[in-house]
């Protein structure tokens, strides 16, 4: 019985030895690899600034996505000091070129989080718009035959209420100009757009629907080029709901403000009569 113990004593410590060996060998393996993959990475020595300098000049270059690798190791590596914050610029930036919106959105989103008071906060202010902003024939197409069913413009919302943003804390930026064109066709759009809906729903007899969606287009987008539409389509359903005072509240501001178009109507109105 000693000798069996002894034999599979004997067995277990060599099972032992050899479950060290291996662990020992496969430790040594994956440092190898790991030594490996540093010796064939040319970046692994170069500082913030070095990382910085090669990417910006990829980006420069217009290759994006090298670019953001180099910026992404930058960030990685030293996710301190003003290196590393213009780097997450630059990589949003880069997202934006190459139209991938969601991940571009969630840089720009992480910087202002992050680092509101930033000496280039306009500009991620800036870019932010942009991303979400849709050039004019993309816009003019997806306005035009519009039906309600179709998605709300979120994007042309989202991209008004950064440019917005950018004017209310930087008046003075090197961006605002641009920023405020911007702004005033996204406000004319979005505009049309309510007042697109609003006419919808006057036409289906959902007055009360119609009037609130006139009223946004008047209080969310005031000036817009779609104001004396939404004005009228007012006009129109407080006559159709028989709320007279109301109708009439309204036909004044028209009269105050577009006195041409309401003589015109009142003419066609006439005219038709006298027919």
């Amino acid at each position: 019985m000693e000798s069996l113990i002894r034999s599979v004593g004997a067995q277990q410590a060599v099972a032992s030895v050899r479950a060290h060996g291996r662990a020992v060998a496969l430790a040594a393996a994956i440092t190898l690899a790991a030594c490996s993959a540093l010796e064939k990475d040319p970046t692994s020595k170069w500082d913030a600034e070095k990382l910085y300098k090669e990417g910006h000049t990829e980006l420069q270059a217009g290759n994006w996505s090298h670019a953001r690798e180099l910026l992404e190791k930058l960030a990685s590596r030293y996710p301190f000091g003003r290196y590393a914050q213009q780097a997450q610029i630059e990589i949003a930036y880069s997202y934006y070129k190459e139209e991938e919106t969601a991940d571009a959105l969630d840089a720009v989103d992480r910087f202002l989080k992050e680092n509101p008071t930033h000496p280039n906060a306009d500009y991620v202010w800036y870019l932010k718009g942009l991303i979400n902003f849709t050039e004019p024939p993309a816009l003019i197409g997806r306005l035009i035959g519009y039906k309600v069913s179709e998605r709300d413009p979120k994007a042309m919302r989202d991209a008004f209420d950064a440019f917005k943003e950018l004017l209310a804390k930087f008046p003075n930026s090197h961006y605002a100009k641009d920023a405020a064109v911007r702004l005033r066709y996204l406000q004319d759009a979005l505009g049309g757009h309510e007042v697109r809906v609003a006419d919808y729903y006057f036409r289906r007899g959902a007055y009360v629907a119609a009037i609130e969606r006139a009223q946004g287009a008047l209080t969310e987008f005031p000036g817009s080029a779609a104001q004396r539409e939404a004005l009228s389509i007012m006009a129109r359903s407080y006559d159709a709901l028989g709320l007279t005072q109301l109708h009439a509240d309204v036909e004044r501001v028209l009269r105050l403000n577009y006195p041409e178009a309401v003589a015109a109507k009142a003419g066609a109105k006439n005219s038709q009569a006298a027919d």
